[in-house]
């Protein structure tokens, strides 16, 4: 448990699409590729949107190619949470891992990526 203050469900987070592939190109939709954990950490990475644009979230990676906005209170809804862990920066905790259980990770992942928006891409 971090020592902040938990998120307002209206808050919004960015997730940096960190591969090409995680973007539908010909709908511009984020796929649910974007939202499955990785077995060594702790959730998935999200900046807090009030303290950093989606320009800076993307400009802290080598090679970003969008950003996605979610909100915490549908993230919570689909039974997950974001834990934050600092000034800018959160977690969304709760997903499963494919290899414990791939049909919920599938599911969750899913449905992360509908209720997310792509709201900054390189030109």
């Amino acid at each position: 448990m971090s020592n902040w203050e938990p998120l307002p469900d209206d808050t919004i987070v960015y997730r940096a699409l960190l591969r090409k592939q995680w973007i539908d190109e010909d709908t511009g939709r984020v796929k649910p590729d974007a939202y499955f954990s990785r077995t060594n950490e702790s959730g998935l990475s999200v900046n807090i949107a009030s303290v950093c644009s989606p320009e800076q979230c993307a400009g802290s990676f080598r090679k970003c190619y969008g950003v996605a906005s979610l909100q915490t209170g549908a993230i919570r809804e689909i039974g997950l949470d974001v834990d934050r862990d600092s000034i800018d920066h959160a977690n969304i905790v709760g997903l499963p891992d494919r290899e414990d259980n791939l049909a919920e990770a599938e599911r969750l992942a899913g449905l992360l990526a509908r209720s997310s928006q792509l709201v900054w891409q390189p030109e």
